[in-house]
């Protein structure tokens, strides 16, 4: 169900949330706090959230709030904390302490009621029954799902409906699961890893299906290793590092969190030592006969490169998001601040 059809707001500003089934019938689940954009109950919002595992502590303090709509990219290298925030947005954990709440209702609550589907990296399918039947089969588990044909058509399966899922490939099966998370209309589409193990073609074909969809206004939340993904899909990107919040914006303005920019040359036999000498230079890569320099300063490494070496073919580029993350989320982040991207840290 969509979430038009399930938040209503009272004459004092509170937000009630209903549970309906398509018919005239519905229950009042619960009355709460509006979110941070007027009239509009955040599709995620945690509060000083704390997950601990005995001594270890996986998840530590973060406040987070994703708005109707929003396609977020939650990164984070292992041990981050990313699946144990997942867990806790889908009920199947609780925090230790703060509050988790989805669409303004506690997190099992907002699944029971269709509002929250997930596609995770692995999960379980029949492998001797069609795609079709698939659909067919778990769309019977709902009360008023979408129609099978069209959640197979905005999948992308319409090709491959009578092929058994034994025989489909990764990212044809990871696409079944896609349709399956569409059968109750979800308000919010939580990715965990969804296209680990797929090759290159397999990637794309899956995100062009969740990039059709995300048009149509769902909000999606995905973790991902795969920084391009997140560079290419996402609205915003959130970094964490040992269960904290490092970083929060555009991938734009992430980017830019992580000082310097690039030269690139052609430069057989380069001179590192020296090139290492400039001033403002982080770091020095030799790849074959080219030279990679990171610095504050690649106006000046440029002109040295110009002036008093045989290099050639230059190029001056930002840092990509690549060289953010492993800024951010190094154990000793050197050069990039931590924080809301725009916003003191």
């Amino acid at each position: 169900m969509l979430l038009s059809s399930a938040v209503r707001w009272t004459a004092g500003g509170l937000a009630e949330a209903y549970l309906m089934d398509g018919s005239d019938d519905e229950a009042l689940v619960m009355r709460g706090r509006p979110g941070l954009l007027p009239g509009v109950v955040p599709a995620i919002e945690l509060t000083a959230v704390r997950k601990l595992f005995g001594p270890v502590v996986a998840v530590d303090g973060v406040d987070l709030v994703v708005n109707p709509g929003e396609v977020v990219a939650y990164l984070g290298p292992n041990g981050a904390g990313k699946t144990s925030t997942i867990d806790m947005v889908l009920g199947l954990s609780h925090p230790t302490s703060g509050q988790v709440s989805v669409f303004g209702m506690a997190p099992r609550h907002a699944v029971r009621a269709g509002l929250v589907s997930a596609v995770m990296q692995t999960g379980g399918l029949l492998k001797d029954l069609t795609v079709l039947e698939t659909v067919q089969y778990v769309a019977a588990l709902f009360s008023g799902p979408r129609p099978v044909g069209e959640v197979i058509e905005r999948a992308g399966l319409a090709h491959i409906t009578q092929r058994r899922v034994g025989k489909c490939s990764g990212g044809e099966q990871q696409r079944l699961r896609f349709a399956l998370a569409l059968l109750p209309d979800p308000g919010l589409l939580v990715l965990d890893e969804p296209t680990q193990g797929m090759d290159v073609e397999g990637r794309h074909e899956f995100w062009e299906a969740i990039r059709k969809d995300a048009g149509r206004g769902r909000t999606v939340v995905f973790a991902t290793h795969y920084l391009e993904e997140a560079d290419a899909y996402a609205d915003r990107v959130v970094m964490v590092r040992r269960g904290r919040v490092v970083a929060d914006g555009s991938p734009a303005q992430v980017r830019a969190m992580a000082s310097g920019r690039v030269v690139r040359a052609t430069w057989p036999g380069a001179d590192t030592g020296a090139l290492g000498a400039l001033e403002g230079v982080s770091s020095v890569e030799v790849r074959g006969s080219t030279v990679l320099v990171r610095s504050d300063d690649t106006d000046s490494v440029a002109r040295y490169l110009l002036n008093q070496t045989s290099a050639r073919d230059l190029e001056i580029t930002a840092q990509g998001l690549e060289e953010a993350f492993l800024a951010l989320t190094a154990d000793d982040p050197v050069g990039a601040g931590a924080g809301r991207a725009g916003a003191p840290s």
